[in-house]
């Protein structure tokens, strides 16, 4: 009679060993982080006029940055795992002392000052989040049953709520759209994600009545921008301005005539897509998708390929976040979506946006390189 061969057998038989890359490093993930950050130091060069202390203090973010994925990379999983529950709550915890004592600039309260640095807790939600609901979800069967997404729910709205707070409209979204995301893969049923859907919808007039002034018109800006076009329109109407000269091929870098004559608000952080879309025009935006979508595409590989419930969920939702952050800058700048101060992920000036999201493909490589493998 011929033998049979099962999974267990070979399980029994065969050493499980982890799957290593050279350093833990995934080469299509670093080579897209890599140049995206050197399309952001190109694009900031022109947008600063050539001011090389802004290129160096970028790049050292950049570097931190990739310090910390290298870093993480090399923590296997489960030990991310262990931690995310005091992750978490050390997050809330900067929350709240940012609240209180918190830096104030333009209006609002979001900053930590550490006296040599400057830093914005929120952003550390953006990876805390998602790493908790990954913890939550990972002992639970699933589908999720009510209770648990109500719970899931709550873990959502307490980061948020602080975050909305400062005030903080556009990071409060994208830290519960990561959120929600996870609470998706998790396998939300199709009739409860219908109904949560129409409970978010009905709450839409409250949610206008709680918006601050600037908000609300914001959102009237984006409808009408020529209403106000001297005023409040006059961001908005200019980055169109600059993204419709930009043509097929653009006019060349460092010769945007919007951004150089300083016709193009926050060139630097908000709007640099504006600035980039003049200057390479059409075929240099869809370049610049396409190592977005290559990133966005090799993470939920990576979610696909996880091995365990919280590496699946937590690699899914970072991806998910991911391509969110891209999004919403580039639907802002074009006029499709309100202005909600969201930078340009790896592009956009800054420095705790930069060394998050560098920080969250280090978990996505460690997700990745520390998967298990059975040896013949």
């Amino acid at each position: 009679m011929a033998s049979t061969y099962s999974i267990k057998d070979s399980l029994v038989t065969s050493p499980i060993k982890e799957e290593r890359n050279l350093f833990n490093i995934d080469p299509t993930l670093l080579i897209s982080l890599l140049i995206l950050c050197a399309i952001g130091l190109a694009v900031l060069y022109s947008s600063t006029s050539g001011e090389t202390a802004a290129i160096t203090r970028q790049s050292i973010r950049f570097a931190v940055g990739f310090i910390a994925l290298f870093f993480l990379a090399q923590i296997p999983i489960k030990e991310m795992a262990r931690w995310t529950p005091w992750l978490y709550t050390f997050g809330i915890g900067l929350l709240l002392v940012v609240m209180f004592v918190g830096y104030s600039g333009k209006g609002a309260q979001r900053w930590l000052d550490l006296g040599f640095m400057r830093f914005q807790p929120s952003e550390l939600l953006k990876i805390f989040l998602p790493m908790m609901l990954a913890w939550y979800f990972s002992e639970k069967p699933m589908p999720p049953k009510l209770v648990q997404i109500f719970i899931a729910l709550i873990i959502i709205a307490v980061p948020s709520a602080l975050v909305l707070r400062q005030p903080d409209l556009g990071t409060a979204l994208l830290i519960a759209f990561g959120g929600v995301c996870v609470i998706f893969l998790a396998g939300i049923t199709l009739r409860w994600l219908m109904i949560f859907g129409g409970l978010a919808m009905a709450s839409l007039p409250l949610l206008w009545l709680n918006l601050h002034d600037y908000q609300r018109q914001r959102v009237l800006t984006m409808l009408n921008p020529e209403s106000d076009p001297l005023g409040t329109g006059y961001h908005i109407i200019q980055s169109k301005i600059a993204i419709g000269s930009g043509g097929v091929y653009g006019k060349g870098w460092l010769n945007g005539t919007q951004s150089q004559l300083d016709f193009v608000p926050e060139r630097t952080t908000d709007f640099i897509f504006a600035v980039f879309s003049e200057e390479f025009g059409f075929m240099g935006v869809v370049l610049l998708l396409f190592v977005y979508g290559l990133i966005v595409m090799r993470g939920l590989t990576i979610a696909t390929r996880a091995q365990d419930t919280y590496s699946r969920l937590l690699a899914g939702g970072l991806s998910l976040s991911f391509f969110a952050y891209f999004m919403v800058n580039i639907g802002m700048v074009s006029g499709l979506l309100p202005v909600v101060g969201v930078p340009l992920p790896l592009i956009s000036y800054g420095g705790t946006s930069a060394v998050t999201i560098l920080a969250a493909f280090g978990i996505l490589m460690s997700i990745h390189s520390h998967r298990k493998f059975i040896s013949h």
